[in-house]
């Protein structure tokens, strides 16, 4: 008999959800943007591989955040908008799961497709663009804590540890109180 394994991907608790809520988003849109930006500067073969999804908008839904962006690849640029929901018609396509588990995927952490099989995310619409998206991530190999290092400048280092330890203590101490939420 096969016994279900819990998944290793955390959320983040619903308190969380609850005190970002009434948050504005434009401060965020603007620091997530300035990091868009500079991820397609330092890694323009990405932008080269987005061509075949350029003119699509692929909605990235964090099932523990009241947020969702909208990312649009552009011949020279990376567009992300904040949204509080995705709603039919806002996106081609719609990548949904834990915050945690999708920031996994842009620095590789994660792997795709077992996030995909073990149902810890969802693809929804254009397929295409979203392997086009993933694929394109996969071969610039991007670091996130290298990247919010160089937008930080000279607060980086503080950058880069706190974006290297905040993850695993987070998942440790939930795994620790089992505050795991689902």
């Amino acid at each position: 008999m096969l016994e279900a394994q819990q998944s290793p991907v955390v959320s983040l608790p619903g308190l969380v959800t609850l005190a970002l809520r009434p948050l504005p988003l434009l401060p965020l849109q603007l620091l997530l943007q300035g990091l868009a930006v500079g991820i397609a500067k330092r890694h323009p073969e990405l932008l080269e591989r987005l061509a075949a999804c350029r003119g699509r908008c692929i909605g990235i839904d964090p099932s523990d955040l009241p947020l969702a962006m909208l990312l649009e690849p552009r011949e020279d640029a990376i567009t992300l908008r904040l949204v509080r929901e995705l709603r039919q018609g806002n996106a081609d396509a719609r990548i949904r799961g834990p915050i945690l588990a999708l920031m996994g995927l842009v620095d590789g952490t994660y792997d795709g497709d077992a996030l995909f099989f073990s149902r810890d995310i969802t693809v929804e619409g254009d397929i295409e663009a979203v392997l086009a998206l993933r694929n394109a991530i996969d071969d610039a190999s991007i670091d996130l804590s290298r990247e919010a290092v160089a937008w930080a400048g000279p607060l980086g280092a503080a950058f880069r540890h706190a974006a290297r330890s905040w993850p695993v203590r987070y998942a440790a101490m939930l795994a620790r109180q089992r505050w795991i939420v689902r």
